[in-house]
């Protein structure tokens, strides 16, 4: 099981960085799309928050320990910080590849449960990659008229 909470931890990781990095998205996204992109990127910040604590308590039930540190988070994330990104659609873009290297990670923790017997870890991620995968739909339907790469 320690191999499963490891890989929990690396999803804990993650779901803590794209919290920050939507807020951040969230408070600096501007121009003529503002309102709708405001809007979505509060929504998914908030289920942000509420996967990363799935995932934390999922970690203690099954006996393992949650990473919490900011340097923890930074250590074991996949992904990379936000601020970069200046203009709505270097924001689309990257939260689009964000889910998508997101649900490739969950894709084979998801194995690995499998593999330990633990179907409740597997439905979870499974949950997880599915509203992730409809985000990386919603997202590339709304870039469609912006120039992003999606």
């Amino acid at each position: 099981m320690a191999k499963v909470t490891d890989r929990l931890n690396i999803h804990l990781a993650d779901w803590n960085l794209l919290y920050t990095k939507l807020h951040h998205y969230h408070w600096y996204v501007t121009g003529p799309n503002f309102l709708a992109l405001h809007a979505k990127f509060e929504e998914l910040y908030d289920y942000a928050g509420t996967s990363l604590d799935e995932v934390a308590e999922r970690i203690l039930a099954i006996g393992g320990k949650p990473i919490s540190t900011m340097k923890q988070y930074l250590d074991q994330t996949m992904l990379t910080e936000g601020g970069k990104e200046k203009s709505p659609e270097e924001m689309l873009e990257q939260t689009i590849k964000d889910f998508q290297t997101v649900v490739g990670s969950m894709r084979e923790t998801a194995k690995l449960a499998d593999e330990a017997g633990d179907g409740v870890t597997t439905d979870m991620l499974n949950g997880h990659m599915a509203e992730l995968q409809k985000q990386v739909w919603m997202l590339t339907a709304i870039a469609k008229g912006l120039p992003v790469k999606a």
